[in-house]
């Protein structure tokens, strides 16, 4: 939304090392996406890892922790180097033999698995695979590598990043796919797992099964987002199955949209909330963000609605919007050999534009 969120972070890491505190929690697990960008600028760095200070000085909890999409791997991997093994797991790049942290509770053992995200070139290497050329693949060789590691008997959890079939996208997330290709992991690749804790999706929800979920992200990060609430997920894993419920973030500001008038909304109660405002005046106003700040200081995004009802879309010759190069080459076939490509011939496209795209190949 192009304003700082430092603040409204430490807010919400002030409430998650409570709820560690009351819960009296034995594991924090983050899930990826610990920055919103391979390189994050220090102070969030800092920030960062002043929660996770407190959280060893104030907390008997362990840390499981993977990287995201977003993360640089490289980074993330290097955080676990003077981690105390007992009671630390973090992961920032695939490994073909997946080591799992190993707790106990009056229950007996529990084995967590944390599977940070990998691109599916990496992947190949890692795992000595040419076959792998989609997330689920990826998905389903850190599960084998990880399954092979859990003691007999132990309850088993998974940490992973990946968009599972059947979840809820909101307007922000990254793909997992380079270029082109089918995005979706199936639930049944985390078959045996008694908890998969997922990352990338924003919205916390379960996804195939009960015990299958994503926590979300802590703060609204769209305005898609408005009005729903933020949370993290409390899991209590029993001799069988789990207990699952959520505690509630307090963000200082919320995300909203507003529409109507631009002096009604000039008119309007002070916010220091995220504001989206959508003016339904006919005509262009002058310097309207700068005069609606002095309402809402934290505006954001001004569109009239106007441009709703017609959109500025540039549309190619065929009425279509713009193509991927994917499928770019999908109209290619069907011209010369009047099909679609199969999934086969996508997957060797989307890997050869991967490729020249990474410097892998010389054109």
């Amino acid at each position: 939304m192009g304003l700082s969120l430092e603040e409204d972070h430490e807010v919400i890491l002030d409430q998650l090392l409570e709820t560690l505190v009351v819960e009296s929690a034995d594991v924090l697990v983050i899930a990826g996406d610990i920055f919103d960008r391979a390189s994050p600028p220090n102070s969030s760095i800092r920030q960062f890892n002043r929660f996770l200070k407190r959280v060893a000085e104030e907390t008997e909890a362990a840390v499981v922790m993977i990287s995201g999409n977003h993360d640089s791997g490289d980074r993330i991997e290097a955080m676990s180097v003077f981690s105390t093994a007992s009671r630390v797991l973090v992961r920032g790049i695939a490994d073909a033999v997946e080591t799992p942290l190993l707790l106990s509770d009056e229950h007996g053992e529990i084995a967590f698995s944390a599977l940070p995200f990998s691109y599916e070139y990496a992947a190949r290497e890692v795992f000595g695979d040419e076959g792998i050329s989609t997330p689920a693949d990826v998905i389903a060789a850190q599960i084998s590598a990880a399954r092979g590691q859990v003691p007999e008997g132990a309850r088993w959890v998974v940490v992973a990043h990946a968009f599972v079939a059947g979840g809820a996208v909101g307007e922000t997330e990254r793909a997992l796919t380079r270029v082109g290709g089918i995005e979706t992991v199936p639930s049944d690749v985390f078959d045996g797992a008694d908890y998969v804790a997922l990352g990338h999706l924003h919205k916390p929800q379960e996804v195939g099964a009960s015990h299958i979920r994503y926590s979300g992200a802590p703060l609204a990060f769209g305005f898609d987002e408005a009005g729903s609430e933020k949370s993290m997920t409390v899991v209590d894993l029993k001799a069988e199955g789990v207990e699952i419920r959520t505690v509630a973030f307090r963000p200082i500001r919320q995300v909203r949209s507003l529409t109507g008038a631009f002096s009604d909304l000039l008119a309007g109660t002070p916010s220091e909330d995220f504001i989206q405002a959508n003016l339904t005046d006919e005509n262009p106003l002058i310097d309207p963000m700068k005069r609606l700040r002095a309402t809402y200081p934290n505006a954001c995004h001004l569109a009239y609605d106007r441009q709703g009802r017609a959109p500025e879309t540039k549309m190619l010759s065929g009425g279509r919007a713009a193509v991927t190069p994917i499928d770019m080459v999908g109209d290619f076939m069907k011209v010369v050999r009047g099909r679609e490509p199969n999934t086969a011939e996508v997957a060797i496209v989307a890997d050869k534009l991967h490729a020249t795209a990474s410097g892998e190949e010389q054109a």
